[in-house]
């Protein structure tokens, strides 16, 4: 006799309503009745206390940390109709994202869930200064570390910031100052929407204003100083932007390297033997939603990439501390390899070339002989690209001007086909442990072993050569602030 068995239980109907700092005045009728006929209200403390007691479901806070709870909180409120509450629109930067997530983008538009919004803090931001929204760039720093503006100041630019609380505008001024925009203008406008809606005024380099409304949206239009030092939008940063112990790729082997590498949004980079971690730095840079592992053995020079990475806007780049092919093993799969130095190490060029998926990119540059002889067997039996880049800088010679040579830098550069490695010595893919994890986790110093990297390197490289060393958060209502 087959034992009788529970049918699964019923998924919860849920619905997410965006709420303003109006509260139940701004909600639309519509949002209304789903927030008075349901069971349970799930939200933050202040969205929950702006609900009059005509919504008589039973309320439930937010636990923290909030993304690992979600599976329970709503398996545990099965077959009831479940109305959480979201600040402006649910998904700018808000719950929605992980209950689309959690529950899967199929429930969207489904009686499983459903989205209402309200008007986000951007949009009533927008209204008030008369930026049109879609040339305004936004920047969150909640939960996330305010070194990530870095990337976003431009001479010129517009630039709306969502607030971790009221200390952030003191934080952001402090910020712009140190990265030589002090003469930007800075308005924090609070409440939006409210009854208590006001806007504080200043520059960066003169913000004496104490904390304010912890509900606040940072206009900032963009002023560099004229002494500062001037970071593009491209590849190829000077190398003043870093600091460095020499063991730099420099500014023009860099933005060739970045050209050859060819990131596209949201793709993931190791870049082994990072040196000064330009390379990495540069690829997450060109745009927001692209990922970085760096691998550095040296410990010394794996904080320093840290600090270069804070520095130019990037302190989501991943720092491993490890000697290369071994600290590669638990990375995730990459979609493009750069290799900067330690190319004959043992293993290591073939590790890379099967970690890579099919239509994976591999970049290799090297100044020694004993490499660029490995890179021509690989060229031969592989294809790709193989070029030899020379740069020559103008300095004085006496009385006059001469030029003076720095290294070449051979480089190599390849996309993997589909289908089998070409020949017996080199692995095909698959056959290398799969990388487990996903990219873009917070930066660690931590990893196996203690290579990739080493003495200071000549012009191009940010690895040593030779058999001795290797060359969301998830949002919490109310993050649309």
């Amino acid at each position: 006799m087959t034992p009788a068995t529970s049918p699964p239980p019923t998924p919860p109907v849920v619905t997410v309503v965006g709420i303003g700092a109006d509260g139940w005045a701004g909600i639309p009728d519509a949002s209304r009745d789903v927030l008075r006929d349901a069971d349970v209200l799930i939200g933050g403390p202040r969205q929950l206390d702006l609900l009059p007691a005509e919504c008589a479901g039973r309320r439930v806070p937010w636990p923290t940390p909030l993304r690992p709870a979600v599976p329970g909180l709503l398996a545990a409120h099965a077959g009831r109709k479940v109305a959480v509450l979201a600040s402006g629109d649910p998904m700018f930067y808000g719950i929605g994202r992980t209950l689309t997530e959690v529950l899967g983008d199929g429930a969207v538009g489904t009686d499983a869930l459903r989205i209402l919004p309200h008007p986000s803090s951007v949009s009533y931001a927008c209204a008030r200064l008369g930026w049109p929204v879609e040339e305004t760039e936004v920047v969150t720093l909640v939960g996330r570390p305010a070194a990530q503006l870095t990337a976003a100041l431009h001479d010129g630019r517009r630039v709306l910031v969502l607030s971790a609380g009221p200390g952030t505008p003191a934080e952001v001024a402090r910020l712009l100052g140190e990265q030589g925009f002090g003469p930007t203008r800075m308005r924090v406008l609070e409440q939006l929407g409210g009854e208590r809606e006001r806007v504080v005024a200043g520059t960066a380099e003169d913000w004496q204003h104490p904390p304010g409304d912890a509900l606040n949206v940072i206009a900032l239009e963009c002023r560099r100083a004229p002494d500062a030092l001037r970071l593009g939008a491209v590849p190829g940063l000077p190398d003043d932007a870093y600091e460095s112990d020499g063991q730099l790729t420099k500014r023009h082997v860099r933005a060739a390297t970045l050209g050859a590498l060819a990131p596209e949004p949201g793709e993931l980079l190791w870049d082994i033997g990072g040196g000064s971690g330009s390379i990495a730095i540069e690829w997450m840079r060109t745009h927001r939603s692209c990922r970085a592992v760096c691998v550095e053995r040296d410990p010394v020079r794996a904080e320093r990439i840290g600090r270069n990475a804070d520095r130019l806007g990037v302190p989501a780049l991943r720092v491993v501390t490890g000697s290369a092919p071994e600290a590669l093993a638990e990375l995730p799969s990459p979609d493009a390899v750069f290799i900067g130095g330690g190319l004959t190490s043992p293993g290591l060029l073939a590790a890379c070339w099967a970690a890579l998926p099919p239509g994976g990119r591999l970049v290799a540059n090297t100044v020694t002989l004993e490499s660029e002889a490995l890179l021509a067997d690989w060229y031969r039996r592989h294809g790709g690209e193989l070029v030899r880049l020379a740069v020559a800088h103008a300095v004085p010679v006496g009385g006059f001007t001469g030029w003076r040579q720095a290294m070449p830098v051979t480089q190599w550069a390849v996309r993997k086909a589909p289908g089998p490695a070409r020949d017996a010595g080199v692995p095909a893919a698959g056959t290398w442990a799969e990388p487990a994890g996903a990219g873009g986790a917070p930066r660690t110093a931590a990893g196996p072993g203690r290579g990739s990297g080493g003495a200071a390197g000549a012009q191009g490289t940010e690895g040593p050569e030779g058999p001795d060393g290797t060359d969301d958060y998830e949002a919490l209502p109310g993050d649309d602030r």
